[in-house]
């Protein structure tokens, strides 16, 4: 990606040029080519904090409504699509070229249960059994929280949510600042210097166990 591109993923409309490409989501239940492009989160490569994190937790409601919360390209949309065919997967990105990547990638995977689209476009009455997310450090510590809180409180009851955030990008502070503003929060585990964060209403059932470091 050129210089400056990498900081485009989360513009709605990337200036830069495209030039599509393809990458390769491989776990051991999903596989996947998924096209890519410039001007979107990791688009040389499925990001290995997302890889982390489909590979840490597998589990997926069966049925019911599912978001992947900066969903670029669609690998997080895609796996639990497929993992939980019966759920409705909503794939929500501002990068409109991630959008229609996502749309595409579904497509041609035969994914009728996966819903991209801006987050605009989400009905307000709509609330979810999971929420998944790698998400947008990048953007600054005051527009995370902001989208953070946006989308936790529309978890539905017993909902859970699952980040993932490498410690040097503040993956330990941001577990700390969701438990100040009310969440429980667990350490599932840390892969290759990688968070994975469970998070739910405090009182509720804790979504995992941690595992420490490994």
């Amino acid at each position: 990606m050129p210089p400056g591109s990498s900081q485009q993923y989360f513009s709605r409309q990337p200036s830069v040029a495209p030039r599509p490409g393809q990458v390769r989501l491989a776990l051991p239940d999903v596989t996947a080519t998924l096209a890519v492009d410039r001007g979107v989160f990791s688009g040389g490569r499925v990001d290995p904090g997302t890889v982390a994190l489909l590979r840490a937790v597998t589990d997926v409601p069966a049925g019911g409504d599912v978001l992947d919360l900066g969903c670029g390209y669609g690998p997080i949309a895609v796996a639990l699509a497929t993992r939980a065919p019966g759920a409705t997967v909503w794939a929500v990105d501002v990068n409109t070229r991630a959008v229609d990547l996502t749309r595409r990638n579904a497509a041609s995977l035969g994914l009728g249960n996966v819903r991209a689209m801006t987050p605009e476009e989400v009905p307000e009455d709509v609330t979810f059994a999971q929420l998944w997310s790698n998400p947008p450090i990048r953007i600054g510590k005051d527009p995370l929280h902001e989208l953070l809180l946006r989308w936790l409180p529309r978890l539905a009851p017993g909902g859970q949510a699952w980040l993932v955030v490498h410690h040097h990008l503040g993956g330990d502070s941001l577990a700390r600042w969701l438990g100040d503003q009310g969440w429980a929060v667990v350490r599932h585990g840390s892969k290759q210097g990688y968070r994975i964060l469970g998070v739910s209403r405090r009182g509720a059932a804790d979504v995992a166990g941690s595992d420490g470091d490994r």
